[in-house]
């Protein structure tokens, strides 16, 4: 007789890990306890339960709030993967028929930073909806959207600007300062920066920052694209204004100690057409869960 899957291994029941994501996202076993609808005593017992099948300690207790062990770090990933799976599983069945098309509209850096992830989840849950993707700039996103050219858009702002307005903030992460790992670019004066075109939220925010530090610059290349930006970084022509995600080698964060200032959060807004139809309404919440799981894994 052939083995079945997992014969022999523990099997762990999906409440244990929900209630184990939700203090490891809270810090708090008294916050979990509300958001999982169970008594302190009764999600203690579930870590206890978990703790024992596993012969590991998840959760190291600080005073009042706790911290994950780095096997609980390990675990985190597995049993985010798990619930994900298994509500794809469930909406698969559960879900209600929904057909049609979203006129779905993001900047272009998202095309490889975000949608991917987003659009292939979408399609397993609800194939019956045809997404048209539509990559623009920003504020044409947002101006779009409000003469009914497209369904839904998703586009960045700066906090607290007339673009933030109007829109549900499903995201926010810091810009950061980016240049060489090892390179003499932020050292120039004026500093040189590779900016998007006129209009985009991060190159509003980098003159202000500098305007507020009265550190000179200059606009020295300019893309649409951040992948023209990034090349100018890459040849240590220039700094630029970058989603702190991004960043990786050979491309350093720079800061403070560079003689930079601080430039602040962006924020992701969503905004949806009136009167959209069910299946923009099924793609819009299904966006928001998928920022949600993703801001788990980003500081702040």
């Amino acid at each position: 007789m052939e083995k079945l899957p997992g014969a022999g291994m523990p099997l762990i029941d999906l409440d244990l890990y929900r209630t184990f994501v939700v203090i490891s996202e809270t810090s708090s076993f008294s916050k979990a306890s509300e958001l999982v609808s169970r008594t302190p005593s009764a999600v203690s017992m579930q870590i206890k339960k978990l703790e024992t099948m596993l012969g590991v300690s998840v959760f190291v207790r600080e005073g009042r709030s706790v911290r994950l062990t780095p096997e609980g770090e390990a675990l985190l990933g597995y049993a985010r993967r798990i619930l994900m799976l298994n509500e794809e599983a469930v909406s698969l069945f559960l879900s209600p028929d929904v057909e049609g098309e979203v006129r779905f509209g993001a900047p272009s850096d998202f095309g490889t930073r975000f949608l991917p992830n987003i659009l292939s989840r979408f399609a397993r849950t609800h194939p019956g909806v045809n997404v048209d993707v539509h990559l623009d700039g920003s504020p044409k996103l947002d101006e779009k959207v409000r003469k009914g050219e497209l369904d839904l858009a998703l586009f960045t702002a700066r906090p607290g600007t007339g673009l933030a307005r109007g829109g549900e903030v499903v995201f926010r992460e810091p810009l950061v300062w980016v240049g060489l790992e090892g390179g003499i670019a932020y050292e120039r004066e004026p500093v040189p920066l590779a900016v998007s075109t006129p209009g985009c939220p991060w190159r509003r925010a980098a003159r202000v920052a500098l305007d507020d530090a009265q550190k000179p610059y200059r606009i020295s290349y300019t893309s649409f694209h951040s992948a023209g930006q990034e090349a100018a970084l890459l040849a240590d022509l220039a700094i630029a204004p970058f989603p702190a995600s991004v960043v990786a080698p050979p491309l350093q964060v720079l800061d403070s100690r560079h003689g930079l200032p601080e430039i602040g959060d962006y924020h992701i807004i969503m905004t949806e057409r009136p009167s959209a139809g069910k299946a923009t309404h099924a793609f819009a919440m299904h966006v928001e869960e998928s920022f949600r799981e993703l801001g788990l894994s980003l500081p702040g």
